[in-house]
């Protein structure tokens, strides 16, 4: 029997690529290199972080297929897509393990059509107005479920 997998997937939709750029009043002067640092240093030994990031559903929704075989968790936020894509909630469907949904900001003080998320219905857990915090709480969460 192959080993478990021990990678977590910490993926990124669109946008996120300009973390630290655009709009910093809401999302920070942090950027996508200081998500990685923050959670490797959440991950627990033995665990190890890929940090992914597109622009592009399809894209995103390959990488969800992917680490079907290659991860034992995903933290995703999703950007955009969070309130538009059943595409993504599909894909993520088909994966088993733990999903947390992350989002920096607090969405739910912020336009209506942020309040809805399709990630949600498949999610184990959502993080939202934690900032970049929220990443590093979800990776901690996943090796807290996958040490039972």
């Amino acid at each position: 029997m192959p080993d478990t997998p021990r990678d977590i997937l910490v993926l990124n939709g669109p946008n996120l690529n300009l973390l630290g750029k655009r709009q910093p009043q809401i999302y920070g002067h942090e950027t996508l290199d200081d998500v990685a640092r923050l959670c490797g240093e959440a991950c627990e030994d033995g665990f190890f972080i890929r940090l992914e990031q597109s622009n592009h559903e399809g894209a995103l929704i390959d990488l969800i297929h992917a680490a079907r075989e290659t991860t034992c968790g995903i933290v995703i936020n999703p950007g955009a897509f969070t309130h538009t894509s059943i595409a993504i909630l599909d894909a993520l469907n088909t994966y088993e393990p733990p999903v947390i949904e992350v989002h920096i900001s607090q969405v739910h003080k912020r336009e209506a059509f942020r309040h809805h998320s399709y990630v949600s219905r498949r999610a184990d857990g959502v993080i939202a107005g934690l900032g970049l915090e929220g990443y590093a709480a979800g990776v901690r969460r996943i090796c807290q479920l996958k040490r039972r």
